[in-house]
């Protein structure tokens, strides 16, 4: 399997992901409450991302909708992933033409081939799975943070990168909704985020049929919860729903036949695929959603499960058609 998954990742037949190894932060560190190294100036970060990665995806939209695009330049990484893990190719390619974004698979900093160049540079040692999203230093030359949660924090934090751009009106991670939405994280991320790959990736039937239950119970529990409130945590929009939307984006054009996971789709929800749809049509949204680099990543990367590499061509739904949500 095209550097996938590491071996470590696959105990006994279950999938479980590899820890961030970066976890430094920009401005004042949560963690600590004090000022870190790493001061809050426009341009001194760079955001390396593969749009076909949904860790890379809730990244992506945070920038958008932080309005960031000025202050946090980025460069795109390839779908395709071999055993050198993700490339920067130099091809030529458009995400949803008629918004007229087109760009290039390079590295905008340093002309690197490799997103392992990037690793190697910040910590030689270094000998697990290079993944992204990156969040780079250009003063000292080093990754900052390769945790996605992290670094969509930061995003929607005005006291780090978010102070660049609109993070107090946008109120990703409101206080008074911290408790709920760590709630809701900590579920997401376990049976849903992760839950789609601890399905795709294990090695032995049990292990895929505790993921694959866990899974639907979430969606059915979010089916639910959505037809209480328009957004997960209430009336307005958090991080927790930036962080689950990339996984239902790709649900039913991966995830329900790549990975096994096909009790339903999101389509079979009413609330949940209204939902998606509304979050898809937010402004700046719909850009970032690279259904064809998705797919072509998926289904071309995981040799032990798509061996021919074919890449399925439907379901291709309407994503643009009315949701209701604001009624």
């Amino acid at each position: 399997m095209a550097d996938a998954i590491i071996d470590g990742e696959l105990a006994d037949g279950c999938f479980q992901r590899q820890q961030s190894r970066f976890r430094d932060w920009v401005g004042i560190d949560p963690r600590t409450g004090v000022d870190s190294e790493f001061p809050v100036l426009a341009g001194r970060y760079h955001l390396y991302v593969a749009l076909a990665c949904p860790w890379c995806h809730r990244a992506v939209i945070a920038r958008e909708l932080a309005g960031l695009v000025g202050a946090l330049p980025i460069s795109y990484l390839a779908p395709y992933r071999d055993e050198r893990g993700w490339a920067f190719t130099g091809e030529l390619f458009s995400v949803r033409a008629e918004h007229g974004w087109t760009d290039e698979y390079v590295d905008r900093l340093h002309g690197w081939k490799l997103m392992a160049e990037a690793y190697d540079a910040s910590d030689p040692s270094f000998k697990g799975r290079i993944t992204v999203p990156v969040l780079w230093d250009t003063h000292d030359d080093r990754i900052v943070n390769n945790d996605s949660a992290d670094i969509l924090r930061m995003i929607g934090s005005s006291e780090s990168l978010g102070g660049l751009g609109n993070a107090d009106t946008l109120q990703l991670y409101p206080e008074h909704l911290r408790g709920e939405i760590d709630a809701l994280n900590s579920r997401v991320y376990e049976t849903v985020n992760n839950g789609v790959y601890r399905a795709g990736f294990a090695r032995r039937q049990d292990a895929y049929e505790d993921a694959f239950g866990e899974l639907f119970d979430s969606l059915d529990w979010l089916e639910a919860l959505l037809g209480e409130r328009r957004y997960l945590a209430g009336d307005r929009a958090t991080e927790a729903d930036w962080r689950l939307f990339p996984t239902l984006a790709r649900f039913d054009e991966v995830y329900n036949l790549h990975f096994r996971c096909n009790r339903r789709r999101v389509v079979d929800y009413p609330h949940l695929w209204a939902y998606a749809r509304e979050l898809y049509q937010w402004p700046g949204v719909a850009a970032t959603v690279a259904m064809d680099q998705i797919k072509r990543h998926y289904y071309t990367t995981h040799d032990e499960l798509n061996p021919k590499k074919i890449i399925p061509l439907g379901p291709a739904y309407d994503w643009s058609a009315a949701h209701g949500r604001d009624r």
